[in-house]
């Protein structure tokens, strides 16, 4: 499996895309990410790829694995990342 990419990167593939310098497509991505962050309580889509949610996971009975013993998990907060279909299609194939 070949290793991810990394931030320099990225950024660099941007800039020659882009005909700019790695700095500006590095600070792109970095604001990019600032303004993910901000929004994401109210959802953020990231075009072609996916969409930034918060969601609400209950409170549930969970297990001690090592005991077995019952503990309660409490309700909280998570973020997930929702995959866009055009994204799924792209690397995985269209299905028939």
């Amino acid at each position: 499996m070949a290793k991810a990419l990394s931030k320099s990167q990225i950024a660099t593939a941007v800039a020659e895309k882009a005909a700019i310098s790695k700095k500006a497509a590095a600070e792109i991505l970095d604001y990019l990410a600032e303004l993910a962050y901000k929004n994401a309580k109210n959802s953020f889509t990231l075009p072609g790829l996916g969409k930034l949610v918060l969601v609400n996971r209950k409170a549930r009975v969970g297990r001690n694995p090592a005991t077995g013993a019952s503990i309660n998990i409490p309700a909280k907060k998570v973020v997930k990342f929702r995959v866009a279909k055009a994204a799924k299609d792209a690397i995985l194939g269209v299905k028939k």
